[in-house]
């Protein structure tokens, strides 16, 4: 009875957490609608649905008589226009709404098949919130912005598909649908030969037909046009942007853009386009026969993007799709596939890699690259393989007692004993990095609550007898020597150490690089919110006080914007000090965890000479460094709180992995078994950091 009793109330309380997590999914989708739709409504007419005005507004191309593609801003097929021309009657006004709100209810209706189509069989919570996920995910995705933004039809094809696919009922009806969004969008007649080696076949004639018979509408109504599209242009190539600009992420706008022009980019191409086309739709067929249909529907999409002689990217929702894909058969690697589907279409490239010029060309066709993988390279699990449903799972290990009863606050956020996926981390790095940037950068303040802040500081360190920073400043610029040395350090080590320290961690202490991650950041989000509430001038940019900026020369004080620094980094960003703060959490690990008396002590070092450094070139008060420390203590603290004690209890088994046999604490080669061993065994002996 005890037992029944038990799972009942466990059941109840699921259920319960079920549904909490299902309304609030449902509010942030809603939300992020709301804000989409109310971000295209309140912008002035003229930078909104931009594409839209060009086509219908007064003077837009459907509005004169003549060829549609005369000023070759029109870029969607003879079919598309003869739809579209009717509307160009409509009131400007209205329209705009009412085209925004159908743009709206078209994401809903796609996110709501794409969660019916997931491959079976599919757990009750994976019912539950795919809908709500996958237009939240749609909704942010960079695609559905542009079509908002921009008014374009683009989701309608892919829409047309997916019903035609999941929602059509007869081979005809599926066939019809489909045929009407490759009249829209040529590409999508790759979906025929899709249908048509999964044994629909009726479905793919239908579908060819409808496609040959609207485009013949289409011809018998706007002959010229349809010469124009067909044939002057090859299908609508060199419409609309220069195919060789960064927004067109074809195969084709990528050689042009690493320079072939000419009969030899065509002949590349089309080499190119041609092997796509075999292996992307081979395994297409695969996985539709497995019973993966939306990943194979996914996957011919991602073809057509890459093969079609232009792709802009509001017509890149097919890569979003693929996210559908399982890959991975350890646990910790399941997410890393469709993390970087979602951060690749929802943020731009800049913000994945960084700003050097050898990673330019990936960062400049990072969607495209996306496609290509999807369609050619990624080895999607198939519902057969043992780890479809059950990957090797990872070993958690339990931590020691705390101090608190109700520590770990949160006892779900469990210590993992083996290291995270190395790209999957370092892509969290980066993107965690710039969004941190675009913020601190976000985060101006005005200048004169910047500068007041700055004398209150000075007042405050005046009272407390720590005013030395312009003394100090002084003193250094009279040193050649010393002023060279603060200047190196303080722009060399920010980033170079700390980052040591997580990769010898990560190779060395899987999970202590867990806790030191955590920790710092914890550390830096929490500085985040001081840069927000209280922007403060540096000692450099604070007039009248004689202080000299030695890193970056003398300041123009008249100027608000203080110069180039300005465009890279937030000059106000002062309290707290993340030069001191990283340098701090960089001593903190150092002394908790280094083995040897030595590596403390130059551990030490660092956040020593950091917070000279910071005060001899004018860039912190001593305060700031003051900030540092405290965010920093209260990131090793929200850890504590989270996950309690640094140090764990030792795991049966944990120094043994066999097949089968989870991502052992032994992963990653006999140093790390000698390094967590150790911390194990003194795991009774108290100590937390």
């Amino acid at each position: 009875m005890a037992n029944a009793e038990h799972s009942v109330n466990g059941s109840a309380t699921t259920a319960s957490r079920m549904a909490l997590a299902r309304v609030f999914l449902w509010v942030v989708a809603a939300v992020l609608a709301i804000r989409q739709t109310a971000a295209v409504l309140t912008s002035p007419p003229g930078e909104r649905l931009v594409d839209l005005e060009t086509w219908i507004g007064e003077g837009g191309v459907l509005h004169v008589s003549g060829s549609l593609y005369d000023a070759e801003t029109f870029t969607g097929t003879p079919f598309a226009g003869l739809v579209l021309k009717p509307f160009a009657r409509s009131a400007e006004q209205t329209f705009g709404v009412v085209w925004t709100f159908g743009t709206l209810l078209l994401v809903v209706a796609l996110g709501l098949v794409a969660a019916r189509a997931l491959p079976m069989p599919v757990s009750r919570r994976s019912k539950l919130l795919a809908a709500p996920v996958a237009i939240s995910l749609l909704m942010l995705s960079l695609p559905v912005r542009n079509s908002f933004h921009l008014g374009q039809t683009s989701i309608i094809p892919v829409l047309l598909v997916l019903l035609g696919c999941f929602a059509a009922r007869g081979e005809r009806s599926a066939g019809l649908l489909i045929g009407v969004g490759a009249a829209l969008q040529p590409t999508v007649l790759l979906f025929a030969p899709l249908l048509w080696l999964t044994g629909r076949r009726t479905a793919a004639v239908s579908a060819a037909g409808t496609f040959a018979a609207c485009s013949a509408l289409a011809a018998a109504a706007l002959p010229s046009d349809s010469w124009t599209y067909w044939v002057h242009h090859l299908a609508g190539a060199g419409l609309g942007t220069r195919p060789d600009s960064l927004a067109n992420h074809s195969l084709h706008g990528a050689l042009l853009r690493f320079g072939l022009e000419g009969p030899l980019e065509i002949a590349v191409y089309t080499v190119l386009a041609a092997g796509v086309c075999f292996i992307g739709l081979r395994r297409a067929v695969r996985y539709a026969r497995d019973g993966q249909l939306l990943l194979a529907v996914a996957l011919t999409g991602c073809v057509a993007v890459a093969v079609s002689p232009t792709a802009w990217q509001h017509q890149l929702l097919w890569v979003l799709l693929a996210v559908v894909g399982r890959v991975g058969k350890r646990a910790s690697d399941r997410m890393l596939w469709p993390v970087l589907i979602v951060l690749a279409m929802t943020l731009p490239g800049k913000m994945l890699l960084p700003n050097l010029a050898v990673l330019h060309p990936v960062r400049d066709n990072a969607l495209l690259i996306a496609a290509l993988a999807a369609a050619c390279a990624v080895p999607f699990l198939t519902l057969d393989s043992p780890y479809f449903r059950r990957p090797v799972p990872t070993r958690y290990a339990t931590p020691v007692a705390s101090r608190w009863r109700r520590v770990p606050l949160l006892p779900f956020w469990r210590r993992v004993l083996s290291r995270p996926n190395l790209l999957l981390e370092l892509l969290a790095i980066r993107v965690g990095y710039s969004v941190y940037s675009q913020i601190r950068l976000a985060a101006t303040g005005s200048v004169g609550a910047a500068e007041e802040h700055g004398r209150l500081i000075l007042s405050v360190e005046q009272a407390l007898g720590i005013d030395v920073e312009h003394a100090v400043n002084q003193a250094v610029v009279e040193i050649e020597w010393a002023e060279a040395f603060f200047n190196f350090y303080y722009t060399s080590f920010h980033f170079l150490i700390p980052l040591t320290i997580l990769g010898i961690l990560y190779a060395r202490r899987p999970a202590d690089y867990r806790w030191a991650r955590s920790s710092l950041a914890f550390a830096t989000l929490l500085a985040l919110l001081g840069f927000w509430l209280f922007p403060l001038a540096p000692p450099r940019l604070m007039p009248g006080l004689g202080f000299i900026d030695t890193v970056h020369g003398p300041q123009d004080l008249a100027n608000p914007d203080y110069g180039a620094m300005t465009a890279v980094t937030n000059q106000y960003a002062a309290m707290p000090s993340l030069h001191f703060g990283w340098s701090l959490w960089c001593g903190v690990v150092a002394v908790v965890l280094a083995p040897k008396l030595w590596m403390k002590l130059l551990g030490l070092l660092h956040p020593l000479f950091t917070v000279c450094a910071i005060v001899a070139t004018a860039n912190h008060w001593v305060l700031d460094a003051a900030g540092g420390a405290a965010v920093v203590a209260a990131g090793f603290g929200l850890t504590y709180v989270l996950s309690g004690r640094r140090r764990l209890l030792p795991l049966p088994e944990a120094g043994r992995a066999g097949p089968g046999g989870g991502d052992g604490a032994d992963e990653g080669g006999g140093g790390a078994r000698a390094a967590v061993g150790k911390d194990m065994a003194r795991a009774g002996a108290g100590g937390t950091a």
